[in-house]
């Protein structure tokens, strides 16, 4: 099969499919191809760590054959419609999928996935508090340390150690994923998509899963599988190849979200400017980062699309580092089967555009 060719579907009737973020719809849609097309909860520009389900989410769910999310470490809003509203819907945790190499948070970094509003205020609290009393640098501790010189020529086989991997398999009932979901996600970064290993494994699962449920197009699912998990492979040495040059210059995030992007391609983050993104950091903080910015050097301070731009404007007055946009959802991006290789061409291009001085 060439690259990238989808294959043609058994029957005309398709699964419905409901993702959580747009990046899983990404993936969702390589792998299904012409069968039919998924739906997205979290649309635009919207953030799911504050998001809340609207009625047409719940018609949606309850009418779904397959639900299929991170977990709730990012997507906390769904957990408790899959007990209710999605009750006895298939659902696919693509964080506990088989091989899936995951990442602590940096200390002091929370999301807010518990259901409870007390619990939730009392975590944005406690990330609030600590915005005040730590600099960027304490709010990377326990970071682990980048490796910058990984050998990316062996980096699409399956076997290398990038961290500590879940052997969970796909929990076919949602009770499993819901509760092992919450164990794992804890202290566990979500953003795994944005290690290009992962987002392979990741259409893998997604593809069995959804032979189970129609096993007429199990060809189909495999060999589209197949053809992104190519073009993935393809891309990553492209990047690997452009963004290689300036790897090693510093820079500031907005939030926590680019650990996996970092690791697989050794970039050198400094920090970021919000422990928690729901919560603007306060002024001690802002006088911290500033100050780090200045004396590290940093070349730049990137910005998010979902959050307010004039923060990172106030981190770099007087610093001489560049701003950038970074987009680990993909909000501005079409939805369709080409969506990850263009979010993680826009991240690569955002990251050498701005590091390079380009």
């Amino acid at each position: 099969m060439a690259m990238g060719t989808a294959v043609t579907p058994a029957r005309a009737e398709a699964p419905r499919v409901v993702t959580s973020v747009k990046p899983v719809q990404g993936l969702v849609a390589a792998v299904m191809g012409d069968v039919g097309t998924p739906e997205v909860l979290v649309e635009g520009t919207r953030s799911p760590h504050g998001y809340a389900l609207t009625p047409s989410d719940a018609r949606a769910l309850a009418g779904a054959d397959l639900v299929v999310w991170i977990g709730p470490s990012l997507s906390g809003f769904l957990g408790r419609a899959l007990e209710t509203t999605a009750e006895g819907v298939p659902v696919l945790t693509l964080i506990e999928a088989d091989g899936i190499a995951t990442m602590p948070f940096a200390s002091g970094h929370h999301h807010g996935h518990d259901h409870g509003h007390d619990d939730e205020d009392a975590h944005h609290g406690e990330a609030h508090e600590d915005g005040h009393a730590h600099d960027h640098d304490e709010a990377r501790a326990g970071e682990a340390e980048h490796d910058h010189d990984h050998d990316h020529g062996d980096e699409h086989g399956h076997d290398h150690d990038h961290g500590d991997t879940h052997d969970h398999g796909d929990d076919h009932g949602h009770e499993h994923g819901h509760e092992e979901g919450h164990a794992h996600g804890a202290g566990t970064d979500p953003h795994i998509w944005l290690d290009p290993e992962n987002a392979r494994l990741m259409l893998d699962a997604i593809a069995a899963r959804l032979a189970e449920i129609d096993p007429a197009n199990a060809a189909v699912y495999a060999g589209n599988a197949g053809a992104a998990k190519a073009r993935v492979s393809a891309l990553e040495t492209e990047l690997t190849r452009e963004i290689g040059p300036f790897a090693e210059r510093g820079y500031v995030v907005f939030h926590d979200a680019y650990r996996y992007f970092e690791r697989r391609f050794g970039l050198h983050s400094l920090g970021a400017i919000a422990i928690d993104p729901e919560i603007p950091p306060g002024a001690e903080r802002i006088v911290a980062l500033r100050r780090s910015v200045r004396e590290s050097g940093a070349a730049c301070v990137f910005m998010e699309p979902q959050f307010d731009p004039a923060i990172v404007d106030t981190v770099i007055e007087g610093t001489g580092a560049r701003k950038g946009v970074l987009d680990p959802l993909g909000s501005t991006l079409a939805e369709g089967p080409d969506f990850y290789q263009r979010l993680l061409r826009a991240m690569g291009d955002s990251f050498r555009t701005c590091l390079s001085g380009g």
